[in-house]
């Protein structure tokens, strides 16, 4: 393992992304949702993903030149059409017309369609928080969970993500998980270091508990806490794909295949002004006091902090660095 700066990471990911045919706004934009990715230690939405978007550039699976189209349906509805392209780029362009609404008439909503995968959801929502409104996103992905009593792949990891503003331009709180059990990519990254996974997390092809994750993978996943994380990704599976326009998990190919129809997912976003109540901020600092009573407890995201650099084995970097100066 060799260490890097994010700098070097965002500047070469943004290279690869213009030399396989991204337009420079949108590769600005993804190289910087792959630098926070990194820099928090979120390797599955970092440097993971820039090959499959150089290679789905490629393809046409992604549009890397298309410019989204925002729309104001209702005075607090912003709309968003991706176009096919990354979801970063879609999210940028709606982002202050939904603050400005918020802002105004106390909550607004951000739905993005027709996006690619916007893989870190909660980088979306602590934008939203960074800009003092509390920000709740949804989103979906290819099909991989099972509903509880069953073995058919039905919705996808579907996250849900949570951030809250500390008046101050950073984060009081923030979660961003997955409504499966596990994310995907902790199935294929224990896959490739020849490791077991938990039971709880997946089950085979003919729907018993798995410890394999081939078997998870030929399989689907479970939902976090069963039927009360099946009824979250239900909920973020309607939002996401029925408030954006954007297809069902079910009609979503792999999200790495390098190619294949769009990805087509949704992202659906509810900005909240705190300022609309005038008991917000008291009540605030009076639970995070609550919660970080004892030694070792903090509100989720409390204390986060981005490295400067960090840890990215020897193959990954070559081929960032392959992806940069190749010849596609």
């Amino acid at each position: 393992m060799a260490h890097h700066t994010l700098d070097e990471i965002e500047a070469l990911t943004k290279k690869a992304l213009l030399n396989h045919g991204a337009a420079p706004f949108p590769a600005a934009e993804v190289a910087r949702a792959v630098r926070a990715a990194e820099g928090h230690g979120n390797k599955i939405c970092g440097l993971y993903y820039v090959e499959s978007y150089c290679l789905q550039l490629g393809s046409g699976r992604v549009k890397g030149d298309v410019t989204p189209v925002v729309t104001t349906p209702r005075p607090a509805v912003i709309h968003v059409d991706a176009g096919f392209g990354f979801a970063q780029p879609a999210f940028a362009h709606g982002l202050v017309p939904a603050l400005d609404a918020a802002r105004q008439y106390g909550t607004a909503t951000l739905a993005v369609g027709h996006a690619h995968t916007c893989t870190s959801l909660g980088y979306f929502t602590e934008q939203i928080a960074q800009a003092g409104c509390i920000g709740i996103g949804f989103t979906n992905a290819s099909p991989i969970v099972a509903a509880p009593g069953g073995k058919s792949r039905v919705i996808g990891t579907n996250p849900i993500a949570f951030s809250v503003p500390d008046g101050e331009g950073g984060l009081a709180m923030q979660f961003d998980q997955s409504t499966s059990a596990v994310a995907l990519g902790k199935i294929t990254m224990a896959k490739a270091l020849g490791e077991k996974i938990p039971l709880g997390w997946a089950l085979d092809a003919n729907g018993n508990p798995t410890t394999d994750p081939d078997a998870a993978l030929q399989g689907s996943l479970e939902s976090v806490g069963g039927a009360k994380g099946w009824g979250f990704g239900l909920m973020a599976e309607i939002l996401a794909a029925g408030m954006t326009g954007s297809v069902l998990s079910q009609n979503v190919k792999p999200l790495k295949a390098p190619q294949g129809p769009p990805h087509d997912l949704g992202q659906y976003y509810i900005l909240i002004d705190p300022d609309a109540s005038t008991e917000f901020r008291a009540r605030l600092v009076a639970l995070a006091s609550v919660a970080g009573q004892d030694e070792g407890a903090r509100m989720p995201g409390q204390y986060r902090r981005m490295a400067e650099e960090v840890e990215v084995s020897e193959p990954t970097w070559a081929r960032l660095l392959e992806l940069a100066n190749d010849v596609p």
